[in-house]
């Protein structure tokens, strides 16, 4: 009988450190070591250098644009031109057709968030739930479902750092790593894309991350 009390008594004491976290309380981990979530909402640009492999030998240097509140510019260059790929510059979506090797505009653009998802995920409308745990390679990882509409995105969080590992949307698969601090945020330099259709398959490698840099006008500009 005084083992089975102290036994009680253990989990009594024991059971809050051991209590299951929440899909939020994960996704605030995660915000917390990545940076905070001021640093966040103070982020106002982004321009990434480095290169992207498509396939097994095309390879390009990359740079690309980000601004808030959505635009956008991802480039190539061939022969040392810069040749534009993708963007929105707040009033036209465009990419290239490489049939015709031209920009087109896209009809009924729309145009993404700069921030991710799950920064004020809640205000934005969406539903997060904890599926598990579940491994990518050889991470252990929290599987979180974001659920808006009939819109869902899987995300896998390390459970050890609370870093983004994998995210699942409906029609490609990113793979985040080789994370590093950039002011007081941290980005992974290394993201690997997958899709049905292996041919849009790519790999992208940074060398260089600026933040808050003042971007030239024009720089997301539809030509």
């Amino acid at each position: 009988m005084k083992n089975r009390i102290l036994l009680f008594a253990f989990i009594l004491i024991c059971t809050p450190f051991f209590k299951a976290q929440t899909a939020k309380e994960i996704i605030d981990k995660n915000i917390e070591l990545s940076g905070g979530l001021t640093n966040w909402k103070l982020l106002n640009s982004v321009q990434l250098q480095g290169k992207v492999i498509l396939g097994i030998k095309d390879e390009y240097p990359i740079k690309i644009y980000q601004s808030r509140p959505n635009l956008t510019k991802t480039s190539i260059f061939i022969n040392k031109k810069e040749i534009p790929t993708s963007g929105y510059d707040g009033k036209h979506g465009y990419g290239m057709n490489y049939a015709t090797q031209k920009l087109e505009v896209y009809k009924d653009y729309q145009p993404e968030s700069f921030d991710n998802d799950f920064i004020d995920w809640e205000s934005k409308g969406f539903d997060a739930h904890l599926l598990g745990k579940e491994k990518v390679g050889n991470v252990e990882c929290y599987k979180i479902e974001l659920t808006k509409n009939v819109n869902k995105t899987l995300y896998f969080f390390d459970t050890q750092n609370y870093r983004l590992i994998k995210e699942v949307k409906k029609d490609e698969t990113l793979q985040y790593a080789d994370y590093k601090k950039v002011g007081n945020l941290y980005f992974p330099f290394k993201i690997e894309s997958f899709s049905p259709k292996k041919d849009e398959d790519f790999v992208m490698i940074f060398s260089q991350i600026e933040i808050n840099k003042v971007l030239p006008i024009g720089s997301f500009k539809f030509n």
